[in-house]
């Protein structure tokens, strides 16, 4: 299908102003790059019951290891198919985004009348290829999920009734792909995966101002509009003026979305990558920890899924280095030495200091040297 295809068949989503983002495009784009599974309902059914079963069991043990304790419910068990997680996250992108880009002066065209509008079309097009294209790699990627977005959103619609805070989303087909292209123990992995996605979930609602402070980063990142036609290649060579790096070495740092970035964005990003640093390091930590008891293979896994991450090449080496998960893989190995180095010096107690409130938090730079952040906190 051609993007004039896609374009022509996606509803018009607003009789006014038409949306920045073809959502339809996202969508249709994101499905056809789904790789069919070839789970039975013998699998589907035993992973539902393994993750109904191991959730409260996971949620138990992290509140153990980490203090932190959520009123809002149980966690309960979500398992989809990548087509369900593509769309689970085409509508948290698209409640989130559509307020803001709503927001935005409308943008010109250089050209007038149906032309202009032609011009208009493609480009939402394009955009909703691109949103699509990113779905579609990550459905195939993705293990586990608490998404705080969503949840956030959905909390805001509904703060006393809203469920999804208590979801956790589980890939089923590629979760039963690793097991048995590695041989691991189903239960045992099952289990190591709820760890972690419920360590998320308790920080994002077990810390009572992390939703809104999260969600307050986010909102100063994606405001920003896409250039004007005409400005990539004057951002490309700012950002390479500004770090005297090498193209490949400037997305990788950001993505390319942070080429595009104003001094004000640019900073929010940097608190959104040391607070992620933080949280997906912290995750690791009380993963491992947590499973220590229950998860005997738990090392196995985490050694195998690793090498299996830095293997990584070709076309899929280059799609992470253009989103930034190159640059993300090394700033959680950072997150999981700056909780290691702060409970080295003073313990728990030390470490819990980050949940007091956000001037509390690491900026990205302390997280690469914990010593700075252990000064800081210690001398307040």
């Amino acid at each position: 299908m051609t993007p004039t295809q896609l374009a022509e068949s996606d509803p018009v989503e607003s009789p006014t102003r038409p949306p920045a983002i073809s959502w339809g495009v996202a969508r249709r784009v994101a499905s056809a790059m789904v790789s069919k599974s070839s789970l039975s309902a013998l699998d589907w059914t035993a992973l539902r019951s393994d993750f109904n079963e191991l959730v409260p069991i996971a949620e138990s043990q992290v509140t153990r290891f980490t203090g932190l304790v959520v009123h809002r419910g149980r966690a309960r068990a979500q398992v989809v198919d990548r087509a369900g997680w593509i769309e689970a996250n085409a509508e948290s992108f698209q409640r989130l985004l559509t307020p803001l880009l709503e927001g935005l002066p409308q943008r010109t065209s250089i050209f007038g009348g149906a032309i202009g509008e032609m011009f208009g079309s493609v480009g939402r097009t394009v955009s909703g290829t691109e949103l699509g294209t990113l779905l579609g790699w990550m459905s195939g990627k993705v293990l586990g999920q608490y998404d705080a977005i969503l949840a956030s959103l959905r909390d805001r619609d509904d703060p006393v009734g809203g469920e999804s805070n208590g979801e956790v989303i589980f890939v089923g087909p590629n979760i039963l792909e690793i097991e048995r292209r590695y041989g691991f123990p189903a239960r045992q992995f099952r289990l190591w995966i709820a760890l972690h996605e419920l360590t998320h979930r308790a920080q994002f609602l077990g810390v009572p101002w992390m939703q809104e402070y999260f969600f307050g980063l986010v909102d100063s990142v994606v405001s920003a509009s896409l250039p004007e036609p005409g400005k990539l290649f004057e951002a490309v060579r700012n950002s390479l003026g500004r770090s005297g790096k090498g193209f490949g070495e400037a997305i990788s740092e950001a993505g390319l979305l942070g080429l595009f970035m104003d001094d004000s964005q640019r900073e929010s990003l940097g608190k959104i990558q040391g607070l992620m640093s933080l949280l997906e390091g912290h995750g690791d930590v009380v993963m491992d920890r947590a499973a220590t008891e229950l998860v005997p293979l738990a090392g196995h896994f985490s050694s195998v899924l690793s090498a299996r991450r830095r293997r990584a090449s070709g076309l899929t080496r280059a799609f992470m280095v253009i989103v930034g998960m190159d640059a993300k893989m090394r700033q959680y190995a950072l997150g999981e030495h700056f909780v290691k180095t702060v409970e080295d010096h003073g313990g728990r107690e030390l470490f819990d200091q980050v949940w007091v409130g956000p001037e509390n938090l690491p900026s990205f730079e302390e997280i690469s040297s914990p010593e700075r952040w252990i000064e800081r906190i210690t001398s307040a």
